[in-house]
């Protein structure tokens, strides 16, 4: 199929660099958002997300008039759907409201010889959902699951998860292996050929479109078990009188352990996400993946203790907690177990002085705690009776603190 046009639904952390990177390559990408300054802010050749090497993307891109944003779907040669897929509620349901909405939004542009990919990381099944949205608001089109073996439908059909690792998108997005999951012949080998056309580094594997979606969910799965590993394990040598990081380092000697490090929990849209869609389609027989969720949420818990009794016996303590985001040197706050632990010692009315060198103002969640305040590092560590290190940016592993008492989660003081 010839592809002059791409267009990207869901304009966040992975579908703008997926649709600048296209649009690097000189394909017309009109990327799709439903907030109306996400797009403004797009068209002025600006982002409104921190990504090293996007922004002068984004803004070579929008003057040579090869991406533009829109609040509403457009005409186009292929559809990436790049939107959240959240949980219902708090038993860990997946919620597809935002897939079915960006199906039912762009069916009326589809024409015979679409293309439409889900890269959402969802459960199991959630490609075939699609597919039966769009055929519900399409009747007048065919699409893979409505017709016999050996013909073309209309409109084809794959899913192509991202796998992509915040802070090196721009580079993952032409480097990585890509698994493309049609739901039948003719729609994994479209899809292969929109890929092909900016991932020019990694291989374009093809599969199904269930195994393509499980993949997702397997590679997040066995990352989460093996940081509830680390993060067990933290938690023993912390009872043992056992420095952790010299433990593991010890331990990763061995020609085949590689023990990776803990830290105050599991962040993130992906790991803190993902392996749940698989316990909740799989309960009796995911008990590993369970347990390593459970225990990753728990580590977050265990970080507010050890802070808890560094303060116990101080009147009124100042508590500084260094860092905000899920991960090292990035703006991204989703899951964050940083964010949670913040939010919950604020709640216990403790003063907390948050320094977040990524973000200009803190999130809204916490615009009705007036006793959390964004500040900057130096006025953390002077102010402050007990700094919390929750996440490794590279300001707090370059920091003196020599002269404060400090709890270090993250191994960033060596």
């Amino acid at each position: 199929m010839k592809i002059n046009t791409i267009s990207v639904v869901g304009l966040g952390y992975i579908g703008l660099p997926t649709a600048a990177v296209i649009a690097s390559n000189g394909i017309r990408v009109k990327g799709i958002d439903v907030n109306q300054q996400t797009v403004d802010t797009i068209n002025q050749g600006k982002i409104h997300i921190v990504e090293p090497g996007l922004e002068e993307l984004v803004k070579v891109a929008v003057a040579e008039g090869h991406l533009t944003a829109h609040t509403s779907p457009q005409a186009a040669d292929a559809f990436l759907i790049a939107v959240p897929t959240p949980f219902k509620g708090t038993d860990h349901e997946p919620d597809l409201k935002y897939i079915e909405a960006a199906s039912k939004a762009l069916a009326p542009q589809l024409v015979k010889g679409n293309l439409v990919v889900l890269e959402s990381t969802s459960p199991v099944g959630a490609t075939e959902k699609m597919a039966a949205w769009l055929q519900e608001e399409r009747p007048d089109l065919s699409f893979p699951h409505t017709v016999k073996a050996g013909q073309v439908a209309d409109i084809l059909i794959a899913h192509c998860p991202e796998r992509v690792l915040p802070g090196q998108v721009i580079r993952e997005l032409v480097e990585n292996d890509r698994i493309i999951g049609g739901m039948d012949e003719a729609s994994t080998k479209a899809a292969t050929a929109v890929y092909k056309a900016f991932v020019h580094k990694g291989n374009c594997i093809a599969t199904t479109a269930r195994t393509a979606e499980m993949a997702k969910l397997t590679e997040n799965a066995s990352r989460d078990s093996q940081i509830a590993f680390a993060n067990e394990l933290s938690m023993i040598c912390d009872k043992q009188g056992i420095n952790v990081w010299e433990l593991i380092e010890l331990a990763n000697l061995h020609p085949r352990v590689n023990i990776l490090q803990p830290g105050a929990g599991v962040g993130g849209h992906c790991i803190a996400v993902d392996p749940w869609f698989i316990v909740n389609q799989n309960p009796e027989e995911a008990k590993l993946i369970n347990q390593a969720r459970l225990t990753n949420d728990a580590k977050p818990l265990w970080v507010i203790n050890k802070i808890e009794q560094a303060v116990k016996g101080i009147e009124n303590p100042k508590i500084a907690c260094l860092g905000l985001a899920f991960k090292p040197d990035i703006d991204d706050l989703r899951e964050s177990p940083a964010l949670n632990i913040v939010q919950n010692l604020a709640l216990k009315s403790y003063e907390i002085l948050a320094v977040e060198p990524n973000i200009e103002a803190l999130p809204k969640a916490f615009s009705s705690l007036e006793n959390i305040q964004l500040v900057d590092l130096e006025t953390a560590k002077a102010q402050a009776d007990v700094v919390a290190i929750l996440v490794k940016h590279k300001e707090f592993v370059a920091m003196d603190a020599s002269d404060i008492n400090v709890l270090d989660f993250v191994n960033a003081i060596v």
